[in-house]
Parts: structure tokens; sequence; C-alpha cells
């Protein structure tokens, strides 16, 4: 299942802050802030999808992230090579590494990476 853009926002905060009340999110958003029916909405919808869960303590809800932002990513980056580089992390790779402008630093990190994932599978 995947987060709308409203809803990805919403769950950086929370991964950032890891637990929060609703005024805690309302005070992460540059102003002008959203209305705290919208965020209440969102955080609505993230709950039956299984992204967010909460606490209730009183009348107020503290909510918490229930996937693990790199969890996350790691599904969006494996729909995203599926579906725009016919399943091949090479072409990401490939098109990753010339269609950024990577310092010489940088590539040189992705190759020790690279090398240490290799030896890894070696192993």
């Amino acid at each position: 299942m995947q987060l709308t853009n409203a809803e990805e926002q919403v769950m950086k905060f929370l991964w950032k802050l890891e637990k929060a009340y609703m005024k805690n999110i309302l005070e992460e958003f540059p102003d002008p802030r959203p209305a705290t029916t919208t965020i209440a909405t969102l955080l609505k919808r993230m709950i039956d999808k299984g992204f967010v869960g909460y606490n209730q303590h009183g009348s107020n809800r503290e909510y918490f992230p229930l996937v693990q932002k790199s969890d996350y990513f790691a599904r969006n980056i494996n729909t995203l090579i599926k579906d725009f580089f016919n399943n091949s992390a090479t072409q990401f790779a490939s098109f990753f590494t010339n269609e950024t402008n990577l310092s010489l630093s940088e590539l040189e990190d992705l190759k020790k990476i690279v090398e240490k994932k290799i030896e890894n599978h070696k192993k």
C-alpha cells in the first residue's frame, strides 16, 4: 500500500519525532500550517492503511509509526526499479550514477559499498 504525498509528509514527521501528539505534528509544518482537521484526516487514513498506530491518553492520541522508514523506502525503491527499469537494479544504478552529479568522492564511496557487498556474497 502506498502513501499519498501529504501522508508521506506526516509520516516523515512521525519518523523524526518517533511519537507525537497532534500539536507536535502541526508544529513541524512550516507556515501556513494545515488545519488540524486536515492532519486528523490524514492520520485516520494512515491508521487505516496500517502505517500509524496510537495510544490513547485521556482525550488525546499519541501517534507513532508502525512502519520503519527504511522498510518504506526499500519497498518504494523496489517498485521504482520494477516499474521504470525493467526490474533491473543494474539499469537503475547506471541511471543513478549517470544522471546525478556525484562527486569523485561519492563515486568512490559507492564503489566501496559495492565491493563490500560482493565480498559478502562470496562468503
